[in-house]
């Protein structure tokens, strides 16, 4: 793992950091100050440019600790407090600038459910981070395996230090061995509860004893871990059923070319099939590409949904209201986890605006069901509306986010700032009013404001 060390508007690395980042950043290497006589070796990126570089270092499977000072260095003594606030990790990624628009990017757990039997059955989990999806469910045997991680295809795979991944595919996976005891079933069962808010997970449609449940407990120790946030869009876990879906194994999933391409160019069956107008819509579409289920009622449900649309070509017209949706599963993550920006918030108000012209298109009665899915969250865009101005800037530290109107406190501290000169002049005549003196003057000092 890199460590990212906040000094002034560079991220410095030091010692083996630097000379590994200089080699795949391709930035260059130098040194500041000494230790045991020898020159410590120094790189650095700028704070403002830092998502480009993550972007690439992820690719590239790294890990990064990011360490902000988070003390005054006008008030400290002595060196300024810093905290490393965050740990960005190929599987937990949510920064827009660091996820593919129109794939899931996966953080994956297995582990063996019986310890004394470790090929005989596995326990899968697998969470997206960047919109709260969390599944559980089992292999019954190495080959299951091998089609579910060729199915999942995580960015990044947890699994304990009892087992062996060989003959797994998992080129893409950056792998990490966890201690065993973060795939307890006892310590799993707690950390959800704790995170649901719930006594039991009897709601979920999950027996308490769950084994599966150790796979999700090692995923939520990790993203709590790394996010050192609380992460409250992570509401529900889902169980996959083997038998809900055709079962395809690995070398299958591999010769129907779902994904990817045994040729040249882009020419598997998701580029083909993928009609989808936006990053939401392109990336379910894969979910059940990749796990074709069998419940003929949910089927015949989708099929009536293609025929309704296509009538009267209504596709084409939700399809123009659907391209100005902006990716609202990813924002209300980065809302939950506290790191959305100010475009996000605009964009979301946007795009809520936009659902109750969804929803028209839908109250065909053929659609009804998908009109009575979609709320519209009117005191959502309310609020955005109000509290957040039409084209906000990139960062919330540029200032100006907020609407005038919004806060009657803030209006008032704005109007301080940028009228200093003028709330001086009015302070100056309440004062030569209130105490007679017609000579009072009231100035700004440099030395003493």
């Amino acid at each position: 793992m890199l460590l990212f060390y906040r000094m002034g508007d560079f991220y410095e690395l030091f010692f083996e950091d630097a000379k590994r980042s200089a080699q795949l950043l391709d930035i260059s290497l130098t040194a500041r100050g000494q230790s045991n006589g020898e020159p410590i070796p120094m790189a650095g990126v700028p704070y403002h440019a830092v998502e480009n570089y993550l972007a690439r270092l992820v690719n590239m499977g790294e890990s990064v600790a990011i360490c902000e000072q988070i003390g005054d260095p006008a008030t400290s003594k002595g060196p300024v407090e810093r905290k490393v606030v965050r740990i960005v990790t190929p599987g937990t990624v949510t920064d827009e600038s660091l996820l593919a628009e129109k794939r899931q990017n996966l953080l994956v757990a297995i582990c063996p459910l019986n310890p004394k039997q470790p090929e005989a059955e596995y326990a899968i989990s697998s969470l997206e981070l960047s919109s709260g999806r969390f599944w559980i469910t089992k292999a019954h045997s190495s080959e299951q395996l091998a089609a579910e991680m060729q199915r999942l295809e995580p960015a990044e795979l947890l699994y304990p230090e009892s087992i062996s991944l060989a003959g797994l595919p998992l080129a893409k996976a950056k792998c990490k061995r966890r201690p065993a005891w973060e795939f307890e079933q006892q310590t799993a069962f707690m950390l959800l509860t704790r995170q649901f808010g719930t006594q039991h997970l009897e709601g979920f449609g999950i027996k308490n004893d769950e084994p599966t449940l150790a796979a999700a407990g090692a995923i939520l120790h990790y993203v709590k871990e790394t996010q050192r946030a609380a992460l409250p869009h992570i509401q529900a876990l889902i169980t996959e059923h083997p038998q809900d879906a055709i079962i395809l194994d690995a070398a299958t999933r591999r010769n129907l070319e779902l994904q990817q391409s045994m040729g040249e160019g882009d020419t598997h069956l998701s580029a083909v099939l993928d009609k989808t107008v936006s990053a939401m819509g392109s990336r379910q579409f894969q979910r059940w590409l990749q796990r074709p289920i069998r419940n003929h009622q949910e089927l015949n449900q989708r099929y009536d949904a293609v025929d309704a649309l296509k009538e009267n070509l209504d596709f084409e017209n939700i399809q123009l209201t659907l391209k100005q949706l902006a990716d609202i599963e990813r924002i209300v993550a980065r809302v939950g986890l506290r790191s959305a920006r100010p475009k996000d918030f605009a964009r979301l108000r946007d795009s809520l605006a936009k659902i109750p012209e969804v929803r028209a298109f839908l109250s065909h009665r053929s659609l009804s069901y998908l009109h009575d899915i979609i709320e519209p969250f009117p005191e959502v865009v309310d609020l955005l509306t109000k509290a957040v101005i039409e084209q906000p800037p990139l960062l919330i530290r540029d200032g100006g986010v907020i609407a005038e109107g919004y806060d009657k406190e803030l209006d008032e501290l704005r109007d301080l700032a940028t009228g200093a000169t003028d709330y001086l002049k009015q302070l100056e005549q309440r004062e030569r009013e209130r105490s007679g003196i017609a000579t009072l003057k009231v100035g700004y000092n440099r030395v003493h404001g």
